[in-house]
């Protein structure tokens, strides 16, 4: 059985979509790496110290669970940290093709990284950071879209609603 999996986003904010896959991914691995990508095309509501302290703070009991940042290629991040699975979560949105061509180049990359599907559950499939960020700022309430953790960063950050 491999042991450490690593699931990698930008998590801008984590959602109830990504805590599904992250938690059933716990009872396939050993430890299972959130790793917060730093991307410098993207520009994210928060910065990578803050979405790494969220992530900490909502998984502070979790010891299967590492979380980390990383600002280069996630096979990079893999091979130097010996991790063995990539977790992806689809949604029935189209994700597939993306994921697809995205795990194949990661396979030419580090061939000894494996890409594993995981596919959202139905009242997660929806959902969405950016979703989640336009609804908050057109002040309806998100909190059955993110963890309570992660809501409350949302709240301080952007103000109440």
């Amino acid at each position: 059985m491999i042991k450490k999996a690593v699931y990698a986003g930008t998590f801008d904010p984590f959602t109830n979509g990504h805590d599904d896959i992250l938690r059933r991914s716990l009872s396939l691995f050993e430890e299972v790496t959130v790793l917060v990508a730093v991307s410098p095309s993207k520009k994210p509501l928060f910065s990578a110290e803050e979405r790494v302290a969220m992530l900490k703070d909502h998984f502070k009991n979790e010891p299967q669970v590492k979380v980390d940042s990383w600002a280069g290629l996630l096979v990079d991040y893999a091979k130097n940290n010996n991790i063995g699975v990539l977790i992806r979560g689809l949604r029935p949105t189209g994700d597939f093709e993306f994921e697809f061509q995205m795990a194949s180049m990661n396979n030419k990359l580090y061939p000894e990284l494996e890409t594993v599907f995981l596919v959202t559950e139905g009242q997660n499939y929806y959902i969405s950071s950016s979703l989640v960020k336009e609804i908050y700022n057109h002040g309806r309430d998100v909190s059955e879209f993110v963890p309570e953790a992660i809501l409350e960063r949302l709240v301080k950050k952007l103000g109440e609603s």
